[in-house]
């Protein structure tokens, strides 16, 4: 993509399906921040304010699920871009999903084909990025791990610390769960004002 091909894509305007999208979401304040084109005239990978969601190519279908359809920024687990040698390229998006208070369960990967990416990986980036506080691998006793993770929360004063068990099995183990759930407090304590 050239320079000018750049500053054009920054000036343009959401397709129009991509603003009745966000026009249409509950939040008065969401604003499309950067889109991708979907491969097989799906639609748009759209990053807005409030997360990422996938628009449809046709109005209807984005009104019956407009809210369904966003992936609020702090529960990106993972995204991983892989840019293609002709423009594109596949983003790999790990959700995560509260299987209990304090405990976040990785969802399968949704891959998304792009034909055109634009701005939409720097921006992806940067935003699960700036919701990531603080991160820490611990090991459990017996092999596996946890990932102790503190993000920042639309709406919450206080930044929010969740548990990421390596293996979901994990989760099932009572000595993992002890572990975990102690090693989650220590870095609660260790995060409060003192």
């Amino acid at each position: 993509m050239s320079v000018l091909d750049r500053v054009r894509r920054r000036l343009a305007r959401p397709p129009e399906q991509v603003r009745v999208a966000v026009l249409a979401s509950s939040d008065p304040d969401e604003r499309v921040l950067a889109w991708g084109v979907l491969a097989g005239d799906e639609g748009w990978l759209v990053a807005t304010s409030r997360g990422l969601r996938v628009v449809p190519p046709h109005v209807a279908s984005v009104e019956a699920d407009v809210e369904g359809a966003v992936l609020p920024w702090h529960e990106v687990g993972h995204a991983t871009w892989s840019a293609a040698p002709a423009g594109g390229g596949t983003f790999a998006v790990t959700p995560l999903t509260e299987v209990e208070p304090g405990v976040q369960a990785r969802e399968p990967v949704r891959r998304h084909v792009l034909t055109d990416a634009g701005d939409l990986p720097a921006v992806l980036r940067r935003r699960v990025d700036q919701t990531v506080v603080a991160s820490q691998r611990s090991p459990l006793p017996g092999g596996g791990g946890v990932v102790l993770v503190a993000r920042r929360i639309p709406g919450q004063p206080a930044r929010e610390w969740t548990v990421v068990f390596d293996d979901d099995a994990d989760r099932s183990d009572p000595v993992a769960r002890e572990a975990a759930r102690q090693k989650l407090a220590e870095v609660v304590a260790a995060d409060r004002p003192g």
